[in-house]
């Protein structure tokens, strides 16, 4: 993953009402919400919601799939692994060098 794309979805995250969906959606599996279910979770408005999940579907981190007259929504867990292994993979990698060059 590179910087620009894990920013992307980071700052989606970064909205109180995006991450209560996303933590929803999390939440709920593999199976996923219907898009009524998951507003009725929220208890935000369809317009409201419909905005959010726009935002995150644009960054890979929801998908979205029509059964019969349903939206079903899903969290992307490939994606969320990878942003999470992005921020986490590397933790205190550096601290390792730094230790290595004071020894020095």
């Amino acid at each position: 993953m590179n910087v620009e794309t894990a920013a992307k979805q980071l700052e989606a995250l970064g909205n109180p009402t995006r991450l209560r969906v996303y933590r929803a959606l999390v939440r709920a599996g593999e199976e996923g919400l219907a898009v009524g279910h998951l507003q009725e979770k929220i208890s935000i408005a369809a317009s409201t919601l419909s905005h959010h999940l726009h935002r995150l579907i644009a960054t890979d981190l929801v998908t979205q799939e029509r059964q019969a007259t349903t939206l079903i929504c899903r969290a992307n867990y490939p994606v969320m692994h990878g942003l999470l292994g992005f921020l986490a993979n590397e933790c205190c990698a550096d601290a390792v060098q730094i230790q290595r060059d004071d020894a020095a």
